[in-house]
């Protein structure tokens, strides 16, 4: 699903990324755990060209990725996102913010003018079914609390119907139950719809409790690849070398 070989980016003489070699597989719940500045967004970000890697391959369903248009285009057909501040239009109505994840497979007249036909209409809606707000379609979405506006962004990523979600943590914000609710829709949708789901989390108590793999990134490098319960104390100490392990979200409903 996801092959990343040698991947490496530098910001001027700083390097993010250190030749990084990850592979992901369908359906899998993977979580990339490491402390703030690790280089986990910056991978994310390179995987769905938000960022332009400075050397390496990803490749994804079974093509390298490519910064022109028509290789954009597909990319970001087959990757979606899901994003720390939710990235929700607050006076849409939550229906309509979930149905912007079907704008890149319109006809662009439709997109345009935003004119959704009924069966992108009825996917939307079973999406919000899915996250369990399909009470709230009609509803402006700055009336929701946090964790439903993220449950709005899960929504809106299924509706996309990709083969690939990234979650950029996606829980930060949020108070320890709400976190556990939204993970548990990620990790539902990535085995019931068979989407390779690669979530970036600082809270190893999360990702121990919901990943099938972890990889722990520190400085820029991969430090572990393996599954939760190989996770030790020692491997904790070189992924997280100043101590924080972030064991629980801040409070924010």
């Amino acid at each position: 699903m996801i092959e990343i070989k040698g991947l490496n980016k530098n910001f001027g003489d700083f390097a993010a990324l250190s030749d990084i070699n990850l592979s992901v597989a369908q359906g899998e719940f993977l979580v990339i755990l490491g402390p703030s500045g690790a280089g986990k967004s910056t991978l994310l970000r390179c995987i769905n060209r938000l960022t332009e890697p400075s050397s390496g391959k990803i490749i994804v369903c079974g093509q390298e990725s490519s910064s022109d248009s028509a290789g954009l285009r597909k990319l970001r057909c087959n990757v979606a996102m899901i994003f720390q501040h939710y990235n929700v239009v607050p006076r849409l109505m939550v229906l309509k913010n979930v149905l912007t994840g079907r704008l890149g497979s319109m006809p662009s007249f439709l997109s345009l003018f935003q004119i959704f036909p009924k069966k992108d209409v009825e996917i939307a809606r079973q999406c919000l079914k899915r996250v369990e707000l399909l009470d709230k379609a009609r509803l402006r979405t700055d009336t929701l609390s946090g964790g439903q506006k993220q449950r709005v962004g899960i929504a809106r990523a299924l509706a996309q119907n990709p083969k690939v979600i990234l979650a950029d943590e996606p829980v930060a914000s949020l108070d320890p139950k709400t976190s556990r609710t939204v993970l548990n829709y990620l990790k539902q949708a990535s085995s019931d719809l068979g989407i390779a789901v690669i979530c970036n989390l600082h809270q190893v108590d999360y990702a121990k409790e919901f990943a099938q793999r972890i990889v722990g990134v520190s400085a820029g490098r991969i430090v572990y690849d393996g599954p939760p319960e190989e996770l030790t104390d020692e491997i904790l100490q070189i992924i997280y070398p100043d101590g924080d392990t972030s064991v629980e979200s801040p409070l924010n409903d």
